[in-house]
């Protein structure tokens, strides 16, 4: 592990698989926060750097990383699954921060952030989940997909869906899909106690906001609000929503301190 990098290049943490994380640390005081990102986005993207410059000022630790295959980590996206990136929190949790953290999860990364809480409760202080997409490769890609695409899936492995984010597709594998069956959470209560922010945009067309309310209700935690912004979109990363971001964030740590 290398020590923390607070410039444009990011340090890497070494696993015992031979795996690389890239990441970015601040130091400062806990509650630390860590961003997760989504499916096949990095570290780098608006909502990470605009709170690592919010935690900065704060005087808070903060964390941002890239799972496998995303971003500088090493390995191929195509090879990653929902447990390997989990595993890839967890691996850099441990490894980077200390003491009680508040997870803060963008799209797949609200499931990683569940994930991750479940097997950490001790070191989790609250969650944030930015339009959270916990069991999506079930319930917003196999379950929609047509059947020739299932097909693909099953004959080849692999299929590449245009992406509204890029120019690049987005690969999806068979094993992706099989092995999230192996890490769904919608379907039995969440046994997670601590504070839960959800915010969602009432337009968000890649991540339903029913999908929050969802989760709102499996979660056991009585301390749950969800945030429905009308007229946003899946990306919540306009200035208002960075903004919005921050507000979550800056009443936690005063509900958490006091």
């Amino acid at each position: 592990m290398n020590e923390s990098d607070l410039g444009p290049e990011p340090s890497f943490l070494d696993l015992p698989s031979g795996a690389r994380l890239a990441y970015h640390r601040t130091e400062g005081r806990g509650p630390g926060i860590v961003f997760l990102g989504g499916f096949a986005s990095d570290m780098t993207g608006s909502k990470a750097t605009a709170l690592e410059a919010f935690a900065r000022e704060r005087g808070q630790a903060f964390l941002r990383f890239d799972y496998e295959g995303h971003g500088a980590s090493s390995g191929k996206f195509e090879e990653g699954t929902i447990g390997l990136w989990a595993s890839n929190a967890l691996s850099a949790i441990e490894a980077l921060t200390e003491g009680p953290q508040i997870l803060v999860g963008s799209s797949m990364g609200g499931w990683i952030m569940l994930l991750a809480a479940l097997r950490m409760k001790e070191r989790v202080a609250a969650l944030v989940g930015l339009a959270p997409a916990p069991d999506f490769t079930e319930d917003l890609m196999w379950a929609t997909f047509p059947p020739e695409v299932r097909r693909a899936l099953e004959s080849e492995g692999i299929y590449r869906e245009p992406s509204d984010y890029s120019d690049e597709p987005y690969t999806i594998t068979l094993r992706l899909i099989e092995e999230g069956r192996e890490n769904l959470l919608l379907r039995d209560p969440i046994p997670l106690t601590c504070p839960v922010r959800l915010i969602h945009g009432e337009e968000d067309k890649d991540v339903p906001w029913a999908v929050s309310t969802k989760l709102m209700a499996a979660l056991e935690s009585n301390d749950v609000a969800l945030t429905l912004v009308k007229g946003a979109g899946h990306r919540l990363s306009e200035p208002q929503d960075i903004a919005r971001l921050e507000a979550t964030l800056e009443g936690l740590l005063v509900q958490l301190e006091s």
